[in-house]
């Protein structure tokens, strides 16, 4: 039931810049739900999660951005929602690490950016189609980068982090007491 909250959270976060007309622009709880997400469900309920967020997007650029929806526009997106609940999945389900969550932030992160900013440079015309282009359009996009990596840091490391504080706290907790009594 949490990942579903979590999931729920994710999607919203993505309108929170719009309800709040705010300029955190990429910084969402989206690479860090769907982290957990995959790392909390089974393999097949990554459906579910891309469902979720394919509405998100539709009502996003519909509504709140005033745009014609173009599904092939948003494929790359959709492919890496999957990925990402997959990766979850993967490396986190069971007993996650530090150092997997951190690999799984870092990789969330880096591959929307590299993607995402790869099929806007391929299937628009705001970059030339040259070398100097996709730089230019990699460039651009740091500052949502930057964004992503810090808000899927603090997401998944919140969602992940705080159970595993919460019981070494009571196993210390415990252990003091026992020591007490003893």
């Amino acid at each position: 039931m949490v990942a579903y909250l979590v999931l729920l959270f994710a999607v919203f976060s993505r309108f929170l810049p719009h309800l709040f007309n705010s300029t955190a622009i990429g910084f969402t709880a989206v690479g860090g739900g769907l982290l957990y997400f995959g790392a909390r469900r089974s393999r097949w309920q990554t459906i579910i999660a891309v469902l979720a967020l394919m509405v998100a997007d539709y009502y996003l650029t519909v509504f709140a951005y005033g745009y014609a929806f173009h599904t092939s526009a948003y494929l790359v997106t959709w492919v890496w929602y999957g990925a990402i609940c997959l990766l979850g999945h993967q490396i986190l389900s069971g007993k996650p690490s530090a150092v997997r969550v951190t690999v799984g932030v870092l990789a969330s992160a880096t591959s929307f950016f590299i993607f995402s900013n790869f099929a806007v440079w391929m299937g628009s015309i705001m970059y030339p189609h040259t070398v100097a282009g996709l730089s230019a359009c990699y460039i651009a996009a740091i500052p949502f980068y930057a964004n992503d990596l810090i808000s899927t840091a603090l997401t998944a490391g919140a969602l992940f982090g705080l159970p595993a504080l919460v019981r070494s706290i009571a196993q210390t907790m415990d252990e003091s007491h026992g020591n007490h009594i003893a």
